[in-house]
């Protein structure tokens, strides 16, 4: 598996990606800058990754002038081929903008950036970026952003719920996901999801933040370790 890492202009999570993806890894990966206008050299079996940051300045709302970067037409050419695509946090705020990943990622409701670690139980380990996980299983990643707080109609909340595309859902460290274990106000503890396809994926905790004993943590490694084995049969996900 080949990842292309993009970078924007306000991008400050390219270089943590790119480290953990190559050296934690020992993955094939390069940056993207954001005025690429083709994904050629990419695959159905790549991921094309949009990483956190502060992309454009956060101007307009997060993600909203990212949207529009030259390269994007071909993340959305790439993912609708049936390629790999994965955001973090700014990266997910892109995603739910340019519609490859439904529902909006609306201003905390603390109305205060936060920067700490949380914990996320898994509801899905049946994709390629959770397959390795168990269901219910409890990681602790970290999550920094003013605007996480997941949102969308509710009819899109209860497909999203039935058809398995909820990913990860803030709890605390026993799992329990109420009102005290959502740092943002996210509807229903949301985290992160997937598209209805199951090959675009979104989180707002950053992973590549907690995958290596560097740091003391290594609950994040799993999910990129999900991605590069990519074991469908094995793991019977269909995609």
């Amino acid at each position: 598996m080949k990842f292309g890492v993009v970078v924007f202009p306000g991008s400050n999570c390219d270089d943590d990606m790119v480290h953990i993806l190559s050296k934690v890894m020992g993955q094939k990966v390069e940056k993207l800058w954001h005025k690429r206008t083709n994904l050629e050299a990419y695959g159905k079996k790549d991921c094309i990754i949009l990483p956190g940051g502060f992309s454009y300045g956060d101007y307009l709302r997060s993600g909203a002038i990212a949207r529009f970067s030259p390269i994007m037409k071909q993340v959305i050419k790439f993912a609708e081929g049936g390629g790999y695509v994965f955001g973090v946090c700014n990266g997910f705020q892109i995603l739910c903008e340019a519609g490859l990943l439904p529902g909006a990622l609306l201003e905390n409701n603390s109305q205060k950036f936060i920067c700490k670690n949380v914990h996320l139980k898994v509801e899905n380990d049946k994709t390629a970026f959770t397959h390795k996980t168990k269901k219910d299983q409890v990681l602790k990643i970290p999550i920094a952003h003013a605007e996480g707080r997941f949102y969308g109609p509710d009819d899109m909340i209860k497909t999203l719920e039935s058809n398995g595309q909820v990913l990860f859902r803030y709890c605390d460290e026993n799992g329990n996901a109420d009102e005290s274990s959502n740092p943002n106000g996210s509807l229903n503890n949301i985290a992160g999801i997937c598209n209805h396809a199951r090959n675009v994926f979104g989180m707002m905790p950053h992973p590549e933040r907690a995958s290596e004993d560097l740091v003391s943590n290594t609950d994040g490694k799993v999910l990129f370790e999900s991605l590069i084995e990519n074991t469908f049969e094995a793991a019977g996900i269909t995609h």
